[in-house]
C-alpha cells in the first residue's frame, strides 16, 4: 500500500509524465492493482464522451463493463494487441502491469484510436514484407548462383564474340529480350550476365522456370496470393515472382512452357507494369526487366496456336540467340579447359591433367546435343573415374557412346542433322540413367535439366524405366 502511495505521489509530482500522458493520441488509463482509475486522459474522455477528471477513483468497471484492468492487476499478466469492441468499434487494447520489486502496484491501459480493420491492412503489408525479406534471404543464400558476368562466357570464336558485344548493349537498354537457343548453351548465364551489366545489377533478379510449375500455381506463383485465396494458400498470403523483382529483372525461363490461359495477364503486365494478387483487390506496381528464353521454335509455336502472336512480339524486342557447340568447335576446348580449371579449385591437381591429341579430336568432331552442359557432365565424369596419379586424358578415358558418334558430316545412316540429334541425345539420356541406376532425379541434376523436362524426353523417345 505505502508502494502504490508513493507511485502514486510521483506521478503527481511528475510533470513531464503527466504532459505526455495528457497529449497521447490514444486512449490512456492507469489504475490501481484493484482497478481504481489514478489518471485518465483527455483523448480518451472526448472518444467516450466523459469528463476525465470525474472518472478518478472510480472502477475501471463503472466506465467499461468489459474491463479487464483489475484482472490484470491481479495476474501480472500483461495483454497486448486484444481486441474490444468499443462503441461499436473492434478496437486494440493493451493491458501492461507495473511491477516495483515483487509487487504489482499499478495497471497501464491504452486504447489505440483505429479500427482493427486497419490493422488487417498492416498485417497485410507486413505479410507482404516478410515474403520479400524471405525472398531476399534465399537470394542471399544462393548468392553464389547469380554470380555470372559477361566475362564469366568463355568464347574464342567470332559467333560469340559478337553475341557477347549485343548482350551487352541490350543490358543498358529497358526493352524486353529473348534468350533462344538450345538446351545446355547457356541461356541463363547471358541472362545473369545482362542484369548484372545493368543499372538493376543491385537489385533483385527473380528467375521463374514456367517448365517446372504445376499449370494450376502458375498464376499464383507470378502475381502472388492473399489470405485464403485458394485451398492450401498460406494463411499470410504471399507475394508473387513480379512483385518481388520490384527494381530488378525478372527471368522467364522455358517461356514455351508458359500455359497459354496465363499468357494474356502476362501480355497486360507487361504493358501496364501493374497487376492483383490472386483473391486480391488492391493494384499493385512494380518496375521491372523481362528476360525470357526457350529452346524451342516460338514462331511455329505461333503459327500452331500454342502460343500468342502478340505476347511473342512484345518478348522477342530484342532476340539473342547462342548458337549451338557444333557451330562453333573453336569454342569446345577452351570451354573444356575452363570446367577442368573450376574443378581444380575443389579438387587439387586437376589443374596439371592435360588432353592427349587424340581425345581432342573426338572432342571436336562430338556432335554435342547437351552443349555446354554436357561438356561439364563430361569434365566432372572423366575426373571422378581418373586415378589420383593420373595426369593425361586419352580416348579410352571418353564416355564410349562420344566415340561411336564422332563426326555427322560423312555420309551416315541417320538421316537429318534432326535425326541425329535426337539419336545422340536418347543415348546420353540412356547413358546417364544407367550410370545413376535409373534415379530420375539424380540423372536430371546430371543432366542439368529439370525433372520434370527429363519425363518429357522419357516420353518424346518412348523410353520406358
Amino acid at each position: 500500500m505505502n508502494n502504490q502511495k508513493r507511485f502514486l505521489d510521483e506521478l503527481n509530482d511528475n510533470r513531464i509524465f503527466r504532459l505526455i500522458f495528457e497529449n497521447l493520441y490514444e486512449g490512456a488509463i492507469i489504475t490501481d492493482n484493484k482497478g481504481y482509475i489514478l489518471f485518465f486522459n483527455k483523448p480518451y474522455g472526448e472518444f467516450l464522451g466523459v469528463e476525465p477528471r470525474e472518472q478518478i477513483g472510480k472502477h475501471c468497471t463503472e466506465i467499461f463493463e468489459n474491463s479487464r484492468m483489475h484482472i490484470v492487476g491481479k495476474t501480472g499478466k500483461p495483454e497486448i494487441n486484444h481486441i474490444v469492441k468499443i462503441k461499436g468499434q473492434n478496437m486494440v487494447v493493451q493491458r501492461i502491469p507495473i511491477v516495483q520489486g515483487e509487487n504489482i502496484i499499478a495497471v497501464f491501459g491504452q486504447v489505440k484510436f483505429y479500427d482493427v480493420h486497419d490493422v488487417g491492412e498492416l498485417a497485410r503489408k507486413i505479410s507482404q514484407l516478410e515474403s520479400k525479406v524471405k525472398h531476399y534471404e534465399q537470394e542471399l543464400a544462393n548468392c553464389r548462383a547469380i554470380r555470372y558476368t559477361i566475362n564469366s562466357i568463355v568464347s574464342t570464336s567470332e559467333k560469340m564474340k559478337s553475341l557477347k558485344t549485343k548482350a551487352l548493349k541490350a543490358a543498358s537498354t529497358q526493352h524486353p529480350i529473348l534468350v533462344y537457343g538450345e538446351s545446355g548453351t547457356g541461356k541463363e548465364l547471358f541472362a545473369q550476365a545482362i542484369h548484372l551489366a545493368s543499372h538493376r545489377r543491385d537489385s533483385p533478379f527473380v528467375k521463374i522456370n514456367c517448365g517446372a510449375i504445376p499449370k494450376e500455381l502458375v498464376e499464383s506463383e507470378l502475381f502472388g496470393y492473399e489470405k485464403g485465396a485458394f485451398t492450401g494458400a498460406h494463411n499470410k498470403g504471399k507475394s508473387g515472382k513480379f512483385e518481388l523483382a520490384h527494381k530488378g529483372t525478372i527471368f522467364f525461363d522455358e517461356i514455351g512452357e508458359l500455359p497459354l490461359e496465363i499468357q494474356p495477364s502476362l501480355l497486360n503486365v507487361l504493358e501496364e507494369k501493374m497487376f492483383e494478387r490472386v483473391g486480391g483487390i488492391s493494384v499493385i506496381y512494380s518496375d521491372f526487366r523481362i528476360i525470357a528464353a526457350t529452346n524451342q521454335d516460338l514462331e511455329q509455336m505461333v503459327e500452331e496456336k500454342k502460343f500468342r502472336e502478340d505476347l511473342f512480339y512484345r518478348l522477342n524486342v530484342i532476340p539473342l540467340y547462342i548458337p549451338p557447340l557444333r557451330d562453333r568447335k573453336e569454342d569446345i576446348l577452351p570451354i573444356f579447359y575452363h570446367i577442368l580449371y573450376e574443378i581444380s579449385l575443389e579438387k587439387p591437381n586437376s589443374s596439371e591433367i592435360h588432353l592427349t591429341q587424340e581425345a581432342q579430336n573426338v572432342l571436336r568432331e562430338y556432335y554435342w546435343p547437351g552443349n555446354v552442359r554436357e561438356v561439364k557432365n563430361v569434365v566432372e565424369r572423366i575426373i571422378f573415374a581418373l586415378e589420383k596419379t593420373d595426369k593425361v586424358i586419352d580416348v579410352q578415358d571418353l564416355p564410349p557412346y562420344m566415340l561411336h558418334h564422332r563426326s555427322y558430316g560423312q555420309e551416315s545412316d541417320i538421316a537429318t542433322l534432326k535425326d541425329s540429334h535426337a539419336f545422340t541425345e536418347k543415348e546420353l539420356i540412356c547413358h546417364v540413367l544407367k550410370e545413376n541406376n535409373y534415379n530420375k532425379t539424380e540423372a536430371a541434376k546430371k543432366l542439368g535439366i529439370h525433372r520434370t523436362h527429363l519425363y518429357k524426353k522419357l516420353q518424346k523417345y518412348n523410353l520406358k524405366f
